[in-house]
């Protein structure tokens, strides 16, 4: 049996959790079926009124032709991009170097589509203007991610990303968005997902990030392209016979959360202020542009770690249940606002964060 983290052990005895939406238990698909009639009938290989209805509801929402359910954003993304790549009969695509594509599926996208990933930019910033007009291979697709995650949640500004988007149609390149967590942009961008999709030939959504569904993702864009993904869904063994739980806890999570995303946003800024107060403490971005940012601690980790576990200790506020190394001096962590941080009192919050303080000025 594996041990559990020292760390992970005293968070979850805190009482005062900090991000997130909450446990990811049963209690999610239980909640999301309160109001289900027990008679609604399921889909089948992706068929049947439950699934097409969703389906139409997110084309709607982001204002492309047709949408298309997945178990998964993995499988999702890997088949629009193997159908831009046939389409165009180029084997390459490009996507910035921390791309979930590149750091987090095992080569997927080369061992079963043989596609070539052309890294574009820097692993400590977002793709820019600059990068595209740049790029000497020729490509079938740029995929650009929104928010970029693993650099904290960045954004490029709106006026840029409207301009990559006008390069590659004037040039052949088409333009996918990982939107996993697009809902937490337009509070930022101050724009409707569809005129933010609009820029794009294919979407991504994922429901069980900022949504808190159980699993699931929608792929989008015009009718030849989805009728085309349906085909790679069947080949990559995703036509499950039933998704419907899949399907009915996403759209009730999108009911429920999809309005919170300003009030996230606005939490995620306070919550950041308050880090950036403490010595030796910085968020990745200063100001956050999404409801999620990154912690940048200058201490070791395990030194960090012991401190965690006393501040846990002594005022019950868990700030998170992970600590990453940086270097041998510094960590790093990263912090995700969803309905949890509106629970804890804000007194309790600012006694973790004079703890801190205090702690880390004498450590």
């Amino acid at each position: 049996m594996n041990k559990i983290n020292p760390l992970l052990a005293a968070f979850q005895q805190t009482g005062f959790p900090v991000g997130g939406h909450g446990k990811r238990n049963i209690q999610v698909l239980i909640e999301a079926l309160q109001e289900v009639d027990g008679n609604l009938e399921s889909d089948i290989y992706g068929t049947g009124k439950l699934i097409e209805d969703f389906q139409a509801e997110m084309a709607a929402y982001l204002g492309k032709e047709s949408a298309v359910f997945f178990p998964s954003g993995t499988m999702a993304q890997q088949i629009a991009l193997r159908i831009w790549c046939d389409k165009k009969g180029v084997k390459k695509v490009a996507y910035h170097p921390l791309s979930h594509l590149e750091i987090h599926e095992e080569d997927g996208l080369k061992e079963l589509h043989h596609i070539e990933p052309i890294l574009l930019g820097e692993k400590d910033r977002l793709i820019r203007l600059e990068d595209v007009l740049q790029m000497k291979e020729e490509i079938a697709c740029l995929l650009l991610e929104l928010p970029q995650r693993e650099i904290g949640g960045q954004l490029p500004d709106y006026a840029e990303l409207a301009e990559i988007s006008a390069f590659c149609r004037s040039h052949g390149i088409k333009l996918h968005l990982d939107g996993a967590r697009l809902y937490e942009v337009l509070p930022y961008y101050q724009k409707s997902a569809r005129e933010i999709c609009d820029l794009f030939d294919s979407v991504y959504i994922s429901f069980y990030k900022g949504i808190g569904g159980i699993a699931g993702a929608i792929l989008a864009g015009d009718e030849t392209f989805t009728k085309e993904s349906k085909v790679w869904k069947r080949r990559h063994g995703g036509d499950l016979i039933s998704l419907y739980p899949y399907i009915i806890s996403a759209s009730y999570y999108f009911k429920q959360r999809l309005h919170k995303m300003e009030q996230y946003y606005e939490e995620a800024k306070e919550l950041a202020a308050m880090y950036n107060q403490v010595p030796g403490v910085e968020t990745k971005p200063l100001v956050p542009e999404t409801n999620m940012f990154h912690v940048h601690i200058d201490r070791p980790k395990e030194k960090l770690e012991s401190l965690l576990i006393k501040l846990y200790e002594t005022t019950g506020v868990g700030l998170t249940h992970y600590v990453k190394e940086v270097h041998e001096s510094s960590c790093c962590y990263e912090v995700s606002i969803g309905d949890r941080y509106a629970n804890v009192p804000k007194d309790e919050l600012r006694k973790a964060f004079e703890w801190m303080d205090r702690n880390l000025r004498e450590s």
